[in-house]
């Protein structure tokens, strides 16, 4: 698999920015550069109770601070995605990650199949059960449930997205002869990837659903470990790991001055991708000119380029 190079969209801030036209004007600037993926991420509402993101048993990364408050402005990450579609020409569009259980499963195959279809078979759909009580209780889910509830929504897209006439029988839906058209452009439907730790229900949804892996937690801050645990489990599982994307997060090195030192950044890139990473996730800092950020942003492709070639 080519290694591919992703930069995260940012489609939150903590308050309201006096304009959203920069969003789509990075999009583009990110497709223009060159970077194989952008990525936004998903909040629907919020709780007061922020610390839960930093508690790993609540499904949060241990010592993580949330990167707003409760009033932080997050976009809807589907609907930003269709925006940044009309924006943007090749440049592949992935949620990183949709609590994709607080949607209704039909609804979520229709708004992911259409985005898919606009986008000339771009979107990429990166899914994970979140951290947050108040999310599920505000969608009259039971966040206990949310594993099951990710997989049955998986279930429910996989099948509306592969069959002309479908249908699914479970205890808590069931429908026959239900047509859902246009299908997205992939046969067998949008490619998922499935995000958290190394733990069995992770493992059996990778290898249900998942065209890729976004780890989470402990397997996300050692990815080398956290992949050579995945693979383990999921050969033992009888599934085999050699076709798995991972995603990995290249850290940033810097200079004396402070400044990014992108040499020594891409210097961990060809061990990561020895190990089994192949979608490079790279956050560079904000540049406040647009002409700086796209020439930065393309010699960090140039650097990622040489670094993989």
């Amino acid at each position: 698999m080519t290694p591919q190079l992703s930069v995260p969209l940012p489609s939150f801030s903590a308050d309201a920015p006096p304009s959203r036209r920069p969003l789509l004007e990075t999009a583009a600037m990110l497709d223009r550069a060159g970077v194989d993926r952008l990525v936004v991420s998903d909040h629907v509402v919020f709780g007061e109770d922020l610390d839960a993101y930093g508690r790993p048993e609540s499904g949060g990364t241990r010592g993580g601070v949330q990167p707003t408050g409760p009033d932080g402005h997050w976009l809807e990450p589907l609907t930003v995605l269709s925006a940044v579609a009309g924006a943007t020409s090749r440049i592949r569009l992935a949620t990183g990650v949709l609590l994709a259980a607080l949607r209704r499963p039909v609804v979520l195959a229709k708004t992911a199949a259409t985005l898919d279809v606009l986008s000339e078979g771009r979107l990429d759909l990166g899914v994970g059960v979140g951290w947050q009580r108040a999310e599920y209780e505000a969608a009259g889910l039971d966040f206990a449930e949310r594993g099951r509830l990710l997989d049955h929504t998986l279930e429910v897209c996989r099948v509306l997205w592969s069959e002309r006439r479908a249908s699914y029988d479970s205890p808590g839906l069931r429908f026959e002869g239900v047509h859902m058209m246009p299908k997205p452009v992939r046969d067998g439907g949008v490619p998922v990837w499935v995000s958290g730790t190394v733990n069995p229900r992770v493992v059996r949804r990778v290898a249900r659903f998942g065209a890729g892996w976004i780890p989470w937690g402990d397997a996300a801050r050692d990815v080398v470990a956290g992949i050579a645990a995945m693979r383990a489990a999921l050969e033992e599982a009888g599934h085999d790991p050699g076709g798995l994307q991972v995603t990995g997060a290249v850290p940033i090195a810097h200079g004396p001055d402070g400044a990014v030192d992108l040499a020594r950044t891409m210097d961990a890139v060809p061990a990561l991708a020895a190990a089994g990473v192949t979608d490079f996730r790279l956050r560079l800092p904000a540049a406040p000119d647009p002409a700086e950020a796209e020439a930065r942003t393309r010699a960090a492709v140039a650097a990622f380029r040489e670094a993989t070639a």
